[in-house]
């Protein structure tokens, strides 16, 4: 009795019917912004490539280059995921505070610690210092406006239940960021023979008598 053949039609009869393909599960965008993290403490800002960041997180370089074009935008990425989730645990810190200058004060001490001793921080001013220069003295970037942020909500805060004096509110935030950023990109070298928590006390010091009403 002659055996029966199944096909598959416009298949030829001993091919099997082709498996369904599934698309490939999206990389995050945490996934790669780890993986340049893990390139700069390495290598610094200068010397890390989209190439080894797409190694290193492994995937192709094509995939990498789909999200972050070049390594400026990835890296502006990372800092103001790094950089951002600090700020967001210092406010934290200090929400138990009893009013809004406490808070602000409170949460921008933190801030300058937290800020000063991250590794990549001290990485980039370790290595690559330069790269911040036109955050200095040319433009704000993302970090800060999002630190800005955090000032702005804090700052309004103190208008509200009066422990803050009144004034123009942009300026009051920008000179309360200009006195912070000071204090984090100089904060290692300032401590090298003054005692850091001591500096850091005259810091809360000098917030809460210049934001008192």
């Amino acid at each position: 009795m002659p055996t029966e053949r199944h096909t598959v039609v416009g298949l030829p009869a001993t091919e099997p019917a082709p498996e369904r393909r599934h698309a490939p599960t999206r990389v995050s965008d945490d996934v790669l912004l780890d993986a340049a993290r893990t390139c700069v403490l390495a290598a610094g800002v200068r010397r890390t490539t989209l190439a080894e960041i797409a190694r290193t997180a492994s995937v192709s370089r094509m995939t990498l280059y789909r999200r972050f074009p070049d390594v400026r935008s990835i890296l502006a990425a990372l800092m103001t995921r790094e950089f951002g989730a600090l700020l967001q645990k210092a406010n934290l810190l200090a929400a138990s505070e009893a009013t809004g200058r406490a808070r602000l004060v409170r949460c921008s001490v933190e801030s300058v610690k937290a800020l000063a001793n991250d590794p990549l921080m001290r990485t980039v001013l370790d290595v690559d210092a330069e790269l911040l220069l036109p955050y200095i003295v040319e433009r704000l970037g993302g970090t800060q406006r999002l630190a800005e942020q955090v000032i702005a909500a804090l700052l309004a805060a103190g208008h509200e239940d009066g422990s803050i004096r009144q004034g123009d509110g942009p300026a009051q935030v920008r000179s309360v960021l200009l006195v912070v950023q000071s204090f984090v990109l100089s904060l290692r070298p300032a401590t090298a023979d003054v005692d850091e928590d001591a500096l850091l006390a005259e810091f809360s010091h000098l917030l809460d008598a210049a934001l008192r009403p």
